[in-house]
């Protein structure tokens, strides 16, 4: 099942990049960088001061749980639910971490590096339930994600700007 999920984990977020850098080709060829890397910085320390806690307001998502019968269909459930979640068109989104990577792939990040930013994505989406189901079957993942979150939200904002920084960079 985890192979199906991921694979649509995947495959969601590779649709999403590729369209994001289809429609991002137009700004970046039109708009001088630092113009565009101005408007990154727009988005960008506001999405960092949220995931540090600083600020607070809402991000686009759509709130809905998993539907009880994707467990029916089993590997064609699990791929699809997948690739709703890889395109952020199902479930709740507590992070804005993956909209700062739409607006990279739109503004900054060059064409082919978008899929570089789906497949972190991805991964990224995948480990959360991975290393909730390995921890253990009791419940006890939430209180220790909930322990280690303060610190740990701010390091992946922290992290996940900073490459994309630096993919920016790359391209000069």
């Amino acid at each position: 099942m985890v192979r199906f999920f991921g694979a649509g984990l995947l495959l969601g977020a590779v649709l999403v990049a590729f369209v994001g850098a289809v429609l991002g080709a137009l700004p970046q060829a039109l708009l001088p960088a630092p113009v565009r890397w101005s408007l990154f910085g727009l988005v960008a320390v506001p999405v960092l001061l949220r995931e540090c806690g600083l600020v607070r307001f809402p991000v686009p998502q759509n709130a809905r749980l998993v539907p009880q019968d994707v467990q029916h269909l089993r590997q064609w459930g699990a791929l699809q639910f997948g690739f709703e979640m890889g395109t952020g068109m199902r479930t709740y989104s507590p992070s804005a971490l993956p909209h700062l990577a739409l607006v990279a792939v739109l503004l900054v990040v060059p064409f082919p590096a978008a899929f570089a930013v789906a497949a972190g994505f991805a991964a990224g989406r995948l480990a959360m339930p991975l290393l909730s189901n390995a921890w253990s079957a009791d419940g006890s993942w939430t209180e220790v994600w909930g322990r280690a979150e303060p610190v740990v939200r701010p390091l992946l904002a922290l992290t996940a700007t900073g490459a994309l920084v630096v993919a920016m960079l790359s391209t000069w």
